[in-house]
């Protein structure tokens, strides 16, 4: 006989993500280890206290696999995004973004043209991930040759990436969140505009002025020349190379998928390799198994070159996979629930309540790590709490992008922040400072909300609050 189900204190729910907290700190801090193993401790606990509760194991393995299967569409952009990044270097997409890019942006300018460049390419594409894969390693390489901290440099990329992301309207996370909270797309995007400009441009003055340092007489040109040479000497440096990557953005704003367009590029990117770069069909073909590789002498330009490839998702892809077997464990025995709805005690006026959304949507990304869980939950929690304050759903679907989808990339054990520590080599850890819009978004808008400024009431009242 089944035993009954007991609802789960806070208490209760609080200890799985203690415990989690608690072991990610000694494993990664002071043993200088993966998350993996905390997150499934994590998971275990809540696991057990399930079961006192009354639920069986059947019920957790189903709740379970719940959890994976979300994170499953992630997962094979990631193998695709791992195919495309080794595709496009041995095409010479890459290194020719890299060579025109030593060229043309100069090193004091380079951060804050990153965060230009990359929001550009991400609201015509709507995906973060593809832009840190590709745009992203270009990146990584010019400013690295221009002597460049590497967690400067991903911040400025995870920043624009970010942007993109979140006001595009062929982002999955813009479309998720406006159709969550019932609010139109238009009205969540210009709603938006609000809090995401004024962080921009925050962004772009922090970028400019870190800039500076690495003006002219701080640079060694010698390295840039010797790598430009260096690229020059190794690959076919062409501009008719960028038609490839210009390809898959052209697909994506005529509304082709993410896949079929990523599985364009990378047959584009593979046929580069053979028939300009004069690399062989095996090489080419172990490259996206392996990543590619090459020895040039140069080992700051070796070192560049050596990404991509299906093995080096896998960490990310077992990551991702881990974190949804605690984040479906938590959701589903409503152990989350049990944390927000006491969150939500705490929203007793209507400008409270979108700042509550706010830190809610963070905090179901720290316990989660997953961005979508992050609109999801709270969307759903929260959604008659707004219209019973009469508050328009635009506040709504505004407080989740901007606690959920923008600081998904800050939580290191997160899918997002796990991709671009296996795209670009640099965990969280060491780029959240730097990810200046990231940050400076939830900040805004919990000001914002708590001030009144742009908080929208269906009633055209400003505030009886």
């Amino acid at each position: 006989m089944e035993k009954p189900k007991k609802k789960i204190s806070l208490g209760l729910a609080l200890i799985p993500f203690l415990v989690m907290i608690v072991a990610m700190t000694f494993v990664i801090i002071v043993f200088e280890g993966s998350p993996h193993i905390p997150i499934l401790l994590g998971a275990v606990v809540a696991a057990f206290i399930a079961w006192m509760c009354g639920y069986s194991w059947s019920d957790l393995e189903k709740f379970i696999y719940q959890g994976i299967t979300k994170v499953l569409p992630a997962v094979i952009i990631l193998i695709l995004v791992g195919l495309i990044i080794s595709a496009w270097i041995g095409g010479g997409i890459v290194t020719t973004m890299i060579y025109y890019g030593l060229e043309i942006i100069s090193p004091s300018f380079f951060l804050a043209a990153m965060l230009i460049i990359c929001a550009i390419v991400t609201v015509m594409i709507g995906s973060s991930w593809s832009t840190i894969g590709t745009i992203g390693v270009a990146g990584m390489g010019i400013g690295i040759s221009m002597g460049i901290p590497p967690a400067m440099i991903v911040g400025a990329i995870v920043s624009g990436a970010f942007f993109g992301d979140k006001m595009s309207p062929l982002s999955d996370t813009t479309v998720l969140a406006s159709g969550i909270a019932g609010s139109k797309l238009s009205e969540h995007i210009k709603h938006m505009l609000y809090t995401t400009v004024p962080a921009f441009i925050i962004a772009f003055i922090v970028y400019f002025f870190m800039g500076l340092k690495f003006a002219g007489n701080t640079v060694n040109t010698e390295n840039i020349d010797a790598v430009m040479n260096n690229l020059q000497a190794n690959f076919v440096i062409s501009p008719w190379l960028l038609l490839i990557p210009l390809v898959v953005i052209l697909l994506v704003v005529k509304k082709v998928p993410a896949l079929p367009a990523l599985t364009v590029g990378i047959i584009l990117g593979f046929l580069a390799d053979i028939l300009i770069q004069g690399g062989s069909i095996g090489e080419a073909v172990n490259a996206l198994q392996g990543g590619y590789s090459i020895k040039t002498g140069n080992e700051t330009v070796d070192h560049l070159l050596k990404q991509g490839g299906l093995d080096s998702m896998m960490y990310t892809i077992s990551l991702a996979m881990v974190a949804m077997i605690f984040g479906g464990l938590m959701e589903s025995t409503g152990m989350l629930n049990a944390i927000v709805e006491q969150i939500l005690k705490l929203a007793r006026t209507g400008k409270s309540l979108c700042a509550t959304t706010v830190v809610s949507s963070f905090f179901t990304n720290v316990i989660t790590a997953e961005q979508y869980i992050s609109i999801i939950i709270p969307g759903r929690m929260y959604a008659k709490s707004f219209k019973d304050k009469e508050l328009h759903p635009k506040n709504l679907s505004r407080a989740l992008e901007d606690g959920g989808t923008i600081t998904s990339a800050l939580v290191p054990w997160s899918t997002d922040a796990v991709f671009v520590l296996s795209t670009l080599g640099v965990s969280a850890w060491a780029y959240a400072p730097y990810a200046v819009l990231n940050y400076c978004v939830p900040i805004i808008s919990i000001i914002f909300s708590l001030i009144g400024y742009s908080v929208v009431y269906t009633n055209k009242k400003e505030a009886t609050d």
